[in-house]
């Protein structure tokens, strides 16, 4: 696939437009899990972790993504509450970076989401005590069959330690390759609270 240059002109004003743009662009080409990213969070010793989450919305407001609230990055969010995000779509050879604050999303978006997700999915959020220290399969296993049985035929409810964080941007990099390395790169950057975004071109 011929890789098209990434111009001032063609730019949105507007981060989250642009953002959109490049992922139907993504579902489009066909890509593979074109939600997929890289979220690093931090604790405060300055220790870093990354994982690659899903996306599952995005507007004004921010990027959503849900998962344990007890696991490792939910507790360095907790104790930190920044993140960076990274989507890669190779095939388009686009990468977009976000750099944010992060908050909980609402229980009621928190709710919604969950009873959207496959009945499997709604028990494994149950039985996982996500990034524990696991003393088998077995034991993983064994809990999964025993909550099978306890919400056998009957709504399955929200764990209080599950739900969704938003990522509030302050910063987003729109990457476009380029040949010989001189890429094309421009950053939106927060110029104060009433959304007043810059636009920058950076150095490859």
């Amino acid at each position: 696939m011929s890789v098209m240059p990434l111009l001032e002109t063609e730019l949105d004003p507007d981060p989250f437009v642009q953002f959109d743009r490049w992922f139907e662009d993504a579902k489009g080409a066909g890509i593979a899990m074109p939600e997929a990213m890289t979220v690093s969070t931090s604790a405060l010793d300055g220790e870093v972790s990354s994982r690659v989450c899903l996306l599952k919305s995005c507007d004004h407001r921010g990027f959503v993504f849900f998962t344990n609230y007890c696991s490792r990055k939910g507790k360095q969010i907790h104790d930190n509450p920044r993140a960076s995000l990274v989507f890669w779509w190779q095939s388009l050879e686009r990468q977009v970076r976000i750099e944010g604050a992060v908050v909980k999303t609402t229980e009621e978006e928190s709710d919604e989401y969950f009873a959207t997700r496959p009945r499997g999915s709604q028990l494994g959020a149950w039985a996982s005590e996500q990034s524990r220290v696991l003393a088998g399969r077995g034991a993983l296993d064994g809990r999964f069959e025993e909550l099978s049985t306890t919400y056998h035929d009957v709504v399955i409810p929200r764990p209080p330690h599950w739900g969704g964080y938003r990522v509030i941007p302050l910063l987003l990099e729109f990457w476009q390759g380029r040949t010989d390395r001189l890429h094309d790169r421009f950053q939106y950057r927060l110029r104060n609270d009433v959304k007043d975004w810059v636009v920058e071109r950076l150095s490859p």
